[in-house]
């Protein structure tokens, strides 16, 4: 099984994720969104799959500094343009695979669905 990990390289659930992965023998690439951005098709494929609301992070600084008028009446195309725009936001770390679409870390989660 060929998986991606998204996400930005310093972030502490992203280090947590790859020494899971990597204690389980599990390999994967990794994709910054930094450094590679990411495209709003792939974010509505996600959003169809996962839905924004799991997606948009709305904890982290990058969306408590946003305008009102961005935090309002959010939907699925809205909220795939302002991850596109500021890749922060979205949750981390995203695992997409054959079959396996991941948000987040969650030991439980990891260990059922990728072995």
């Amino acid at each position: 099984m060929t998986l991606t990990m998204y996400g930005i390289p310093h972030c502490d659930t992203i280090r947590k994720a790859r020494t899971w992965l990597d204690g389980h023998g599990i390999a994967f690439e990794f994709h910054d969104y930094k450094k590679a951005g990411i495209d709003e098709a792939r974010l509505m494929r996600w959003i169809g799959e996962a839905g924004w609301e799991v997606l948009l992070n709305k904890r982290g600084t990058t969306f408590r500094k946003l305008s009102d008028a961005d935090k309002a009446d959010i939907d699925d195309a809205k909220a795939a343009r302002l991850m596109a725009a500021n890749p922060s936001m979205i949750k981390r770390p995203v695992i997409e695979g054959p079959g396996a679409l991941i948000v987040g870390f969650d030991e439980t989660i990891y260990a059922e669905r990728l072995g």
